[in-house]
């Protein structure tokens, strides 16, 4: 109840006329056509602090690709409040209800509001006794030659708790700002983005490119598709429990994943991919899939 009463809070400010006028109905925004909330994998760029928190967007994302393809790039009619590094609600950090009320001051939802697109989890944590998320667990775990990141890593404290990642956590976690934003955009389409395929579901190994000489390769890497496989289901299962449209990236991003002959996400320095580009975020090709599939979605 806490973020939806945030959420609220913050975006009250902006919904209705100064305090000292009587709010009424018609003080309400409209809405603007596309709104798009997410993490790293939807804004695409580097997160940035200046005083401030500071959410910027790469030309290339697939928000912005989505908007080009929708015809409302660079208008009013576009908000995209997504953030890189930011969670459901896990940490000290931007969390889903601070991209909500983000959005909200921009007066995004409203009766006209088309499309909701949300993609959102990845950097979470999910145990109350284990603080690790998958960044964090980068050296400890993934780049831990000596111990490896297997099942057992969760259970260590050296990954982040993959037992734990279910649809019901998911949705109860996403909930009240889903209600929040069907109050306030009843006629929009609340779509929950999936995350494109950087491993094959099961496999034992991770890896990523370097400079297009060479991989670095965990072999004993089970813990981290155990917890990718876990997340795109928790995504697919809470769409369902809420009611969401739920948007499958990973089926058509099916081998271009890191280390693939042909990838669509960036290792490190990988000319493959985008030399210059985040390592194990989408390429430019892979935000294009990707603006595609929630474009196809969108004209169903």
């Amino acid at each position: 109840m806490a973020g939806a009463v945030a959420v609220a809070a913050l975006a009250m400010t902006t919904m209705y006329a100064p305090a000292t006028a009587a709010p009424v109905e018609n003080s309400r925004p409209v809405g603007k056509s596309l709104v798009v909330l997410g993490d790293s994998f939807t804004a695409n760029y580097p997160k940035l602090f200046s005083g401030t928190k500071e959410c910027l967007h790469a030309a290339t994302s697939w928000p912005t690709r989505l908007s080009e393809r929708i015809g409302v790039a660079g208008t009013p009619e576009f908000v995209d409040a997504s953030c890189s590094g930011s969670t459901i609600s896990s940490g000290q950090g931007w969390w889903l209800v601070h991209e909500v009320a983000e959005a909200a001051k921009q007066q995004a939802f409203g009766p006209e509001t088309e499309v909701i697109a949300i993609q959102t989890g990845m950097n979470d944590v999910w145990s109350k006794t284990n603080s690790a998320s998958l960044i964090t667990s980068l050296q400890s775990c993934v780049f831990n030659f000596v111990d490896g990141c297997g099942l057992e890593a969760a259970e260590q404290g050296r990954f982040t708790e993959y037992r734990n990642v279910t649809g019901q956590l998911y949705a109860k976690r996403i909930r009240e700002a889903v209600t929040y934003m069907r109050y306030y955009a009843p006629n929009a389409r609340i779509m929950l983005v999936g995350y494109p395929e950087l491993f094959p579901a099961g496999q034992e190994h991770v890896c990523v490119d370097v400079a297009g000489v060479g991989q670095v390769v965990q072999p004993r890497g089970r813990a981290v598709t155990e917890y990718l496989d876990r997340l795109d289901n928790a995504q697919r299962e809470a769409a369902e429990l809420l009611e969401l449209e739920f948007v499958d990236i990973r089926s058509v991003t099916a081998g271009h994943g890191l280390c693939s002959d042909e990838p669509w996400l960036n290792g490190f320095f990988d000319p493959a991919a985008d030399v210059a580009g985040m390592p194990f975020h989408p390429s430019a090709q892979g935000d294009s899939v990707t603006a595609e599939t929630v474009y196809e979605a969108i004209r169903r």
